[in-house]
């Protein structure tokens, strides 16, 4: 059974098992790996041994394609690092600062352009609020602040999941509706 990707090339296989349904039709071979760097583990099943994955748990999150190339590489970036946890929660601000001057917040800081895309209403103010956490957060590990704690992989998934619902509201979904805008045949 091929490696997977889990911390990438980290994976070290443990176990294999063979399992079947009930009616004796439907036979898996399963890996189960740990991961070297964060010491999670990932099972994955094919139809034989050294075939391909047909299916793994838990199921690698993908950054959607409509994201453009740079947020998106960095949000990638980010879940590729939550076993480094300070190195994932800058990427994730990195993502959300790369999101904003795409719409075209590209003067002042990173804290003048989250205000003033929230007096737009691009944002909610709610959502402004959670990205100046992301970015206080992003602050502490860059600076090296030593009255703060290092982010838990916890606190970096939380970073990633506001970057992402962020890439949702400003670039997915829009690029949604103007697909089915054009389906529809009245775009």
């Amino acid at each position: 059974m091929p490696a997977l990707l889990c911390c990438k090339s980290n994976l070290i296989s443990q176990q294999t098992l063979e399992t079947e349904n009930h009616k004796r039709t439907l036979k898996r071979a399963w890996r189960i790996y740990k991961c070297g760097r964060c010491g999670g583990l990932v099972t994955a099943w094919s139809d034989k041994y050294d075939g391909e994955v047909r299916a793994y748990y838990p199921a690698q999150k993908d950054i959607n394609e409509e994201l453009p190339e740079r947020p998106r590489a960095f949000l990638q970036q980010a879940l590729e690092s939550l076993h480094a946890p300070a190195g994932a929660v800058m990427l994730a601000a990195s993502a959300v600062d790369a999101m904003l001057k795409l719409r075209g917040y590209t003067e002042g800081s990173l804290y003048s352009r989250i205000e003033k895309a929230a007096t737009d209403h691009v944002i909610t103010g709610d959502m402004a609020k959670w990205a100046h956490e992301v970015r206080l957060d992003a602050n502490d590990q860059r600076h090296a602040d030593q009255t703060a704690a290092l982010p838990t992989p916890e606190d970096a998934s939380r970073s990633i999941d506001f970057g992402t619902a962020l890439a949702e509201i400003m670039f997915v979904l829009p690029a949604r509706v103007r697909r089915g805008i054009t389906e529809a045949g009245r775009g």
